[in-house]
C-alpha cells in the first residue's frame, strides 16, 4: 500500500517524494509506504486552507448548509464502518471490535453531533440605552460568532480516527478549513477521510491532511497562515507547540495526558470495581491518556481486591487484533515497548512486586505485544508512579483514609482525570470536588456525553472541548453596536 497527501481536494505525491514506512504492530511486517510531507508540503496544505477560508464558499454557506455536507460525511465513515474499523486495528493493533464499534461509530457521531450544535449556535444580542451628541440612542449590541480561520489539527497514533474529528467536527461546523498532522505511526484512517469528504461535497481545501514526521508538525504550528491548534499528544511536545504559537499569538488547545488514580473505598462494590479498574488501565493496552494507571485502595481491603483485581487478567483475550473477539492486542511499536518495560524493569529493581505481566507473552510470537502487568510495592516517587507509562501498567498505593487518598491522588504534575469507588453519594462528591483534575468518573470508565467539556489541569493541558466549549474555541466572538432611536431633523 502507498499513501499520498491530501491538499486542496486531490490525493498529490509529496514534494521530495520522501516516504516512511509504516509498520502493522501485530505482524511487525510493512503496512504501507506513506507519503511524508514536508515543509513546503505543509506550506502547500496552509494556502489551499487559507484560499478556502478567505474566498471559498464553506465559511460563507449557512450552518444548516455545512450541516448537510458534514452529515453526508459522517454517513460516509458509518457506510465504510468495517473497512475503517479493520485498517485502524492494523495500523494501531487495537482490537478490531473496539475500533468497528467504538472509534469509528466515534468518529461518525462527532462530525454529526458538532453539526447539530453548529446549527443552534445563534448571535446574542442585548439591548442598551446610550447617549451621543446630546442625542437619546437605544443600542442593539450583537454578538457574532465567525470561523477562527485556518486550524491547525495535530493527532496523535492511539485512537487516531476518533481523535481526528473530535477536532474536525468543531472545526469544520463552525466553517473553519483545517490541515490535518496525523502521527507517523498510524496515519492510514486520517488519510482516508479525504476520499470521504470529496464524496461528501465538502469543497477543495476545507481539510488537508499532511502526514509526515516531527518537522512536518513543527511547520505546520509556526506556519503564519494557521490561526489556531488544536493538539494532542505528549507534555514536551505541547511545551513546543505552545511556544511556536506564542510567537503570533495563535489561539492553541492542548490535551497533554495523564496519569490518572483510582481510589477504591472500603465500601465500594468490591467485584464490580475490579473490573472496572482493569478495563480503565488495559483498554487499548494501557495506550489512552485517560489510562487509569494508578491504583490507591483502602489498606482494609487491599489484599481481596488484589486477588479480584489480578483475577481479571487472565480473562483478557489476547491476540490477533483483526480476529472478532480479540480484547487485548499489541503495542504501537517495538520502541514503545522497550519503553514500557524499562518502567516496569525500574520499578522491580526498586523493590516493586510484579503482581501479573511484566513481560512479553509466549504467544503471539509474534507482534509487539506486552502483558497487561500489576506492580505491588511501587515506591511513590518512582518513574512509574510519576511519570505516564502510556502502556498496560497498573501501579498499586494504600492509603488509610480519605484525605490521605486524596492527597496521593493529587501527589502527581498531571490532571486529567480520576475514578473514584464508593456506595457512599456524599463521599464520592466531596472527594470529587477535592480531586485536582478536569474529569471525575464515579464508578465508571470514560463514558462521555459529547456536550460536556473534556481537558485536564496542571500537565494535562491547556483549555477545554466539548459541546459549546470547542465551539468557542474554533469562533471569534466579534460585537456590532447598532445605535438607533431620535431621529436628526437638522435639514
Amino acid at each position: 500500500m502507498e499513501t499520498r497527501l491530501f491538499i486542496a481536494g486531490r490525493y498529490l505525491d509529496s514534494a521530495r517524494s520522501a516516504r516512511f514506512p509504516d509498520v502493522e504492530p501485530a505482524t511487525e511486517r510493512e503496512l504501507a509506504q506513506v507519503a511524508s510531507a514536508s515543509a513546503d508540503d505543509v506550506d502547500r496544505a496552509v494556502i489551499a486552507a487559507r484560499e478556502a477560508a478567505d474566498r471559498g464558499p464553506w465559511p460563507r454557506m449557512s450552518a444548516d448548509a455545512r450541516a448537510g455536507i458534514l452529515d453526508k460525511m459522517a454517513a460516509g465513515i458509518e457506510k465504510r464502518a468495517r473497512d475503517l474499523g479493520m485498517l485502524e486495528a492494523r495500523d494501531v493493533g487495537k482490537p478490531v471490535s473496539e475500533c468497528v464499534n467504538h472509534d469509528v461509530a466515534r468518529a461518525a457521531r462527532n462530525i454529526r453531533f458538532f453539526a447539530a450544535v453548529a446549527q443552534t449556535w445563534t448571535h446574542e444580542a442585548a439591548d442598551s440605552d446610550a447617549k451621543f451628541l446630546g442625542r437619546d440612542l437605544k443600542l442593539m449590541s450583537v454578538t457574532q460568532r465567525p470561523p477562527v480561520g485556518v486550524g491547525a489539527i495535530v493527532i496523535p497514533w492511539n485512537s487516531p480516527l476518533m481523535l481526528a474529528t473530535w477536532n474536525l467536527g468543531p472545526c469544520l461546523a463552525a466553517g473553519n478549513t483545517c490541515v490535518l498532522k496525523p502521527s507517523e505511526l498510524a496515519p492510514l484512517t486520517s488519510i482516508a477521510l479525504g476520499e470521504i469528504a470529496n464524496e461528501a461535497g465538502l469543497p477543495p481545501g476545507v481539510l488537508n491532511v499532511v502526514p509526515g514526521l516531527g518537522d512536518a508538525g513543527a511547520a505546520l504550528v509556526s506556519h503564519p497562515g494557521v490561526d489556531a491548534i488544536a493538539f494532542t499528544g505528549g507534555v514536551a511536545t505541547g511545551r513546543r507547540v505552545m511556544a511556536s504559537a506564542a510567537e503570533s499569538l495563535k489561539r492553541v488547545t492542548l490535551e497533554l495526558g495523564g496519569k490518572s488514580p483510582n481510589l477504591v473505598f472500603a465500601d465500594a462494590n468490591l467485584k464490580r470495581t475490579a473490573a472496572g479498574v482493569a478495563r480503565s488501565i488495559y483498554r487499548s493496552q494501557g495506550q489512552s491518556c485517560v489510562a487509569g494507571s494508578r491504583l490507591l485502595v483502602d489498606r482494609k481491603i487491599s489484599a481481596e481486591f488484589l486477588d479480584l483485581l489480578a483475577a481479571e487478567v487472565p480473562r483478557l483475550k489476547i491476540g490477533d487484533p483483526l480476529v472478532d473477539g480479540t480484547e487485548y492486542g499489541p503495542l504501537i511499536s517495538g520502541a514503545h515497548r522497550e519503553r514500557v518495560h524499562s518502567f516496569v524493569a525500574d520499578a522491580v529493581a526498586n523493590g516493586a512486586k510484579i503482581l501479573a505481566g511484566g513481560k512479553n507473552p509466549a504467544e503471539p510470537a509474534r507482534g509487539f505485544y506486552y502483558l497487561p502487568t500489576l506492580l505491588d510495592g511501587v515506591d511513590a516517587k518512582s518513574r512509574a508512579v510519576s511519570e505516564e507509562i502510556f502502556g498496560p501498567v497498573l501501579t498499586v498505593e494504600r492509603f488509610d483514609d480519605e484525605e490521605q487518598a486524596i492527597a496521593s491522588a493529587n501527589a502527581t504534575r498531571f490532571g486529567l482525570a480520576a475514578y473514584v469507588w464508593t456506595s457512599n453519594v456524599d463521599r464520592a462528591l466531596r472527594v470529587a470536588e477535592k480531586i485536582k483534575t478536569g474529569m471525575v468518573w464515579v464508578n465508571s470508565f470514560f463514558l462521555r456525553d459529547l456536550r460536556v467539556p473534556f481537558g485536564g489541569a496542571k500537565m494535562s493541558g491547556l483549555g477545554r472541548q466539548g459541546g459549546r466549549f470547542s465551539m468557542e474555541f474554533w469562533t471569534e466572538p466579534k460585537l456590532v453596536c447598532v445605535a438607533y432611536g431620535e431621529e436628526d431633523h437638522d435639514g
